[in-house]
C-alpha cells in the first residue's frame, strides 16, 4: 500500500491542471461552504459507468437502508469536458439540475471551484474521510487541503485488448499499426490520448517539449482522418469493445475487469511503453438541492468496509485506508490485484496526469480538440 500511495501522489498532483478554455479568467470566486442541516430527503449522485458495485446488497442499497435517504444514482458521466458542457449553462445559474454530488477529475474540480460552482465542505460531517483517507492523496495542487474534493477511485490508462481478436496487442504504438485500421477506438480525454501517443513515439511525456505535444496531436489527426481510429470516446467505448466492434481501445483499468465477468476474453494489458495515472474526486456542486446528504454519502463511503465492497466490484486503486487488509481477509487473490494496489514494478513506465496550463496547454488543448472532431 505504501508503493501505491506514493505513486498515487504524484497522480493526484499531475491531475490537476488548468484548461482556459473551461477556467475563464482564472479569477477565483468565492466559495460556499455546505449549510448546516440533517442529512435527509432525496439524494441525486451523478457518475461515471461501472464505478460502484450495483444491486439490492450494494453500496447505494446499503446507504438508503442505514441513512433513510432515497438515492437517484445516475451513469451519466463520460468524458469530463463533454460532462462540464452539459452541466454548465445549469451551474452559471445557481442550479445543479438536481445533482447533489459529481464525480469529476481533480483538474477540471479545480477550474469549477474557481468559477464559484462547488461547495466546500463542512469537515466536520466527514470524520471517516479525516480517518481513513490516505496520506498520500490527503492533498492536490488543485485542492491542496481537500476542501471541495475527496477522492473517489485512482487508476490506470492502458490498452484494453480482445484477446480472442488481437492476441498480439500489447504496446500502445499497436493502435496506429493498418493492420488495425478501423478496429481501435481512443479516449476523449487529451490528458490520456496525447502523451500516451507521446510514449508511443519514445517521448516521455513529462520531459516533451511543445511541438513533441503538438507532434503527438498530428500523429492522432492523421490517424482519425485515414480511418485508423473508429472514434474518441468517453466511458462508452465499453460497448464497442462487448459487441467486439473493436479489438482494442485506450481506456480506464477498472472498466476492463467489469467487462471481463461479462466476456472473460476481454482484459486490461500494461502497455510496454507503459501507462497514465490519475484521480477521480467527489464534488457537491453549488446549487445542490441536498448539500447534506451528499456530506453524509462521501462520510458513508470512507467506511473501509463500504470501500472494500466497491474496490471488490470496480477494481481501481483504492483511495481509502484498511482495504488491502479487509480484502485479504476475504480474497487473498484480489487483495494482490496490481489494478488495485499496483505495486512499483508493475507501474515502473508509468507517467502522471499533466497538468498543462497558460498559453501552451490552450494551444495543446485546441489542436486536440479540432483533431478529435474532424
Amino acid at each position: 500500500m505504501a508503493v501505491a500511495s506514493a505513486l498515487l501522489a504524484s497522480a493526484s498532483l499531475g491531475a490537476c491542471g488548468g484548461e482556459d478554455a473551461i477556467s475563464g479568467s482564472g479569477e477565483s470566486a468565492e466559495a460556499q461552504v455546505v449549510p448546516a442541516g440533517p442529512a435527509e430527503g432525496e439524494l441525486k449522485i451523478s457518475n461515471w459507468p461501472l464505478y460502484i458495485d450495483p444491486g439490492k446488497d450494494g453500496t447505494i442499497a446499503e446507504f438508503e437502508r442505514e441513512s433513510g435517504i432515497d438515492v437517484e444514482y445516475v451513469e451519466e458521466i463520460n468524458d469530463n469536458v463533454q460532462f462540464f458542457g452539459k452541466i454548465q449553462p445549469q451551474l452559471a445559474e445557481g442550479e445543479s439540475g438536481g445533482r447533489s454530488l459529481i464525480t469529476v477529475s481533480d483538474w477540471l474540480a479545480g477550474q469549477m471551484h474557481e468559477l464559484g460552482y462547488l461547495h466546500e465542505f463542512d469537515k466536520s460531517e466527514l470524520p471517516n474521510v479525516e480517518d481513513n483517507l490516505i496520506p498520500a492523496l490527503r492533498g492536490a495542487d488543485a485542492d491542496p487541503n481537500r476542501d471541495f474534493t475527496v477522492p473517489w477511485q485512482s487508476g490506470m490508462t492502458g490498452l484494453i485488448v480482445r484477446t480472442d481478436l488481437a492476441p498480439e496487442i500489447d504496446e500502445m504504438a499497436d493502435l496506429f499499426d493498418p493492420k488495425y485500421k478501423g478496429k481501435v477506438d481512443m479516449l476523449s480525454e487529451m490528458r490520456d490520448t496525447v502523451p500516451m501517443t507521446l510514449k508511443s513515439m519514445g517521448i516521455d511525456p513529462d520531459e516533451a517539449t511543445q511541438e513533441e505535444w503538438l507532434e503527438a496531436v498530428d500523429v492522432i489527426d492523421r490517424a482519425a482522418d485515414s480511418g485508423q481510429i473508429r472514434r474518441f470516446t468517453g466511458n462508452d467505448y465499453i460497448r464497442d469493445l462487448a459487441s467486439g466492434d473493436v479489438v482494442a481501445a485506450l481506456g480506464w483499468s477498472g472498466d476492463a475487469v467489469q467487462l471481463q465477468k461479462d466476456n472473460p476474453d476481454i482484459e486490461f494489458v500494461m502497455p510496454e511503453e507503459g501507462c497514465m495515472l490519475w484521480s477521480t474526486s467527489l464534488e457537491i456542486p453549488v446549487g445542490a438541492p441536498n448539500p447534506q446528504a451528499a456530506q453524509e454519502f462521501i462520510n458513508f463511503v470512507y467506511d473501509p468496509e463500504v470501500q472494500a465492497d466497491i474496490a471488490e466490484y470496480v477494481n481501481y486503486v483504492t483511495p481509502v485506508s484498511g482495504v488491502k487488509e479487509i480484502l485479504a481477509e476475504r480474497d487473498p487473490e484480489l487483495a494482490r490485484n496490481e489494478l488495485i494496489f499496483p505495486t512499483k514494478e508493475y507501474t515502473a513506465d508509468c507517467s502522471f496526469e499533466p497538468v498543462l496550463g497558460g498559453a501552451d496547454g490552450e494551444e495543446i488543448t485546441k489542436a486536440f480538440q479540432d483533431a478529435i472532431s474532424g
